[in-house]
């Protein structure tokens, strides 16, 4: 069966077929609506399919965006593509996604492909390093002249990118805040990578709030923004702390068996970069017969969806990332630079640091 062409919708519908274009295309010059509706029927009962560039050129737009993350099997990722996902079908547009696999040339090359596909605009989600890259930048600049708009999630030093600012370091001081207050005061670090600016910020938070009264980690460790990356670190830092004999023996249970003779030394509290190494983390405290949280505490940064799978329930700081995904799209797709409401985040406590 012959594939079905727009001059034949055109004579279905008996108009022209610059007139039929202008209906399925979506041209500002629109006919009068009862012949809009008579062409837009004779294609569906023709089984018509619009073609797509065709459209695009009618238009100045492919009602496509593009999506960039790290990782899509990463929860925090898949959450904030679920956002932007949701965000854009608003806008009645359509997201394709790329996975970098944490590789900056990645970033690069999907934003490339984006700008070729003409997406109407490119969504960067997830930390940038600290040192430019400037693959990228040639690339978002060139797209961004040509009329493509960009968005990144987290701080951008790229002229003209629209940037969803993230309270990575007010979580990070609000996080020691609320442990300081229930009497935490030994604390190791368990970092990302240091180039990523998220790192830099949460780090920077807690340090800053634990000099309100003094006081500075025991240990500072960085890993893999991953599950592998804290469970490592993790492996690390309990054979450091078990040869400087910092982590506590005897826990309370122990204690108050033998009536209370050993007083038990106060336990560690881990400030993890991100859930997913807090998760690997507590996975290999677990291994090493370390209790958590009576020898040592861990709190994680993000508040994943899956964390509700685990035990004990991790301590964390919440960020609302199915809104800020809805705040990339209509950012993103918006005529005009809409303005961003406040991001703020809370923390959580649970039994991993109760």
């Amino acid at each position: 069966m012959p594939a079905i062409k727009l001059s034949d919708v055109a004579l279905r519908a008996q108009v022209s077929q610059a007139t039929a274009s202008r209906v399925i295309n979506g041209s500002t010059r629109r006919p009068a609506e009862h012949i809009a509706k008579r062409v837009r029927a004779a294609a569906v009962e023709l089984g018509y399919v619009a073609n797509a560039q065709a459209q695009a050129l009618v238009r100045s737009s492919t009602g496509l965006l593009g999506l960039v993350v790290h990782d899509l099997a990463d929860p925090y990722f898949s959450t904030i593509a679920s956002g932007v996902q949701a965000g854009s079908h608003e806008h009645g547009s359509l997201v394709l996604v790329a996975s970098t696999g944490r590789h900056p040339e990645g970033e690069t090359e999907a934003a490339a492909a984006f700008a070729s596909y003409r997406t109407d605009a490119i969504i960067l989600a997830g930390s940038r390093e600290t040192s430019a890259n400037i693959g990228l930048e040639k690339v978002l600049s060139r797209y961004m002249a040509n009329g493509g708009k960009v968005v990144t999630i987290g701080e951008s030093e790229i002229e003209g990118v629209r940037s969803i600012l993230m309270p990575n370091r007010r979580g990070g001081r609000e996080i020691v805040k609320v442990l300081l207050s229930r009497g935490i005061d030994r604390f190791v670090i368990l970092g990302g990578p240091k180039h990523l600016k998220t790192v830099r910020d949460r780090e920077a938070g807690y340090l800053e709030e634990l000099a309100t009264v003094g006081l500075m980690p025991i240990l500072s460790l960085n890993g893999d923004f991953t599950r592998n990356g804290g469970y490592e670190s993790a492996h690390r830092c309990a054979q450091i702390l078990l040869e400087a004999g910092e982590l506590p023996q005897v826990t309370r249970a122990d204690a108050a068996k033998d009536g209370g003779q050993d007083v038990p030394k106060p336990a560690i509290c881990l400030l993890v970069g991100n859930d997913i190494m807090a998760i690997g983390a507590i996975a290999a405290l677990r291994e090493l017969g370390i209790d958590v949280p009576e020898q040592v505490q861990v709190v994680g940064f993000d508040d994943i969806p899956t964390l509700g799978d685990y035990w004990p329930g991790l301590t964390t700081y919440r960020l609302p990332l199915s809104s800020i995904g809805e705040y990339a799209a209509a950012f993103a797709l918006a005529a005009e630079e809409p303005r961003q409401p406040p991001i703020a985040g809370e923390v959580l406590v649970r039994a991993s640091a109760g």
